[in-house]
């Protein structure tokens, strides 16, 4: 009987010793309209795929955007974070949006995910036609801790401009612009994000509205300052009524954690996204142009660490 017992107690602890090695990490994303979100369940779909050879399960959690992801990985609210790479640089050299605040320095990268572009969308009986026509004007500048809202104050100080020079600046969430835009509650609002968006695709859908394109000049001093600002466009065609390609802000989407993601972790998270990039284009159509290209994201990726575990893969893959 003691040697029953004892092989129970046996076998428990090995139970509990394969438990204590699982790891369970959270992806905070964004907004359930925008594209962090079901990006991040496609991510997380990749992960649990082969969950039983790597014990790792992944789940996705909507948030308010990068800025709350942001506070989220330093508090270790969250273990992974899909953020906008400006809030990463300026993060971790304090300047820009965090010129008062403390740096994060446990801050590592594991990947790039897809550009992203500022989106202004008006609606056509509004007036705006440029973009200098937003002042005077009711916009959404969006909720605090969002990235098109620190962005959008960033782009504002460049040009001079303050909150008080508009009509309204409301601060509606991503899921509300579209239905406040066409209530005529607001003129326009400010958006980064990928394409095709369900929010964009509803203001354009629901009533007659456009999208505004972005002076070259204020694109190419914001490029001159801050090189992961870069010229982009939006696709004519892909809305209603906007037929023609719309010159836009772009930055880069990526996906980030804290040095206290485990190497072992970061390494079977990037390799599965790294071998499985047309199953993760095929997720969502924000994803169709991920391309992985080892040597040039190792290139340009100078301002923030690599995760060890990610450098490891890369390392592998470029040998």
């Amino acid at each position: 009987m003691k040697y029953l017992i004892g092989f129970v107690f046996l076998l428990c602890s090995l139970s509990l010793t394969v438990r204590a090695e699982s790891e369970f990490i959270t992806l905070g994303t964004g907004d359930i309209t925008g594209v962090y979100y079901p990006a991040g369940g496609a991510i997380c779909r990749l992960v649990n795929k082969d969950r039983a050879e790597h014990d790792i399960r992944c789940a996705v959690e909507s948030t308010p955007g990068s800025g709350y992801n942001l506070q989220a990985l330093k508090e270790n609210d969250l273990d992974l974070a899909i953020v906008q790479v400006d809030w990463l640089f300026f993060s971790n050299a304090r300047k820009g949006f965090f010129t008062d605040q403390e740096g994060q320095e446990s801050l590592r990268l594991l990947m790039n995910l897809h550009s992203e572009s500022f989106t202004i969308v008006a609606r056509k009986d509004s007036g705006i036609l440029t973009f200098n026509d937003l002042k005077g004007k009711k916009v959404n500048v969006g909720i605090p801790g969002s990235g098109h809202r620190k962005t959008f104050e960033l782009i504002m100080e460049k040009k001079g401009w303050r909150m008080s020079d508009f009509a309204l600046a409301s601060e509606l969430s991503a899921s509300d612009m579209a239905s406040a835009l066409c209530q005529g509650k607001v003129d326009a609002f400010v958006y980064f994000v990928g394409h095709p968006n369900t929010s964009v695709r509803e203001a354009t859908s629901f009533c007659d509205s456009r999208l505004i394109a972005m002076p070259k000049l204020l694109l190419e001093r914001l490029h001159r300052e801050f090189p992961f600002y870069y010229e982009g466009y939006i696709p004519g065609g892909m809305y209603r009524g906007n037929a023609e390609d719309i010159a836009s802000l772009s930055v880069d989407a990526s996906l980030v954690a804290t040095e206290n993601l485990s190497e072992n972790a970061a390494y079977i998270i990037v390799r599965q996204l790294a071998e499985n990039q047309q199953h993760l284009r095929n997720l969502h159509p924000a994803l169709s142009r991920l391309r992985l290209d080892t040597e040039r994201f190792l290139s340009r990726q100078k301002f923030l660490p690599l995760h060890e575990g990610a450098r490891r893969y890369y390392l592998e893959v470029k040998n």
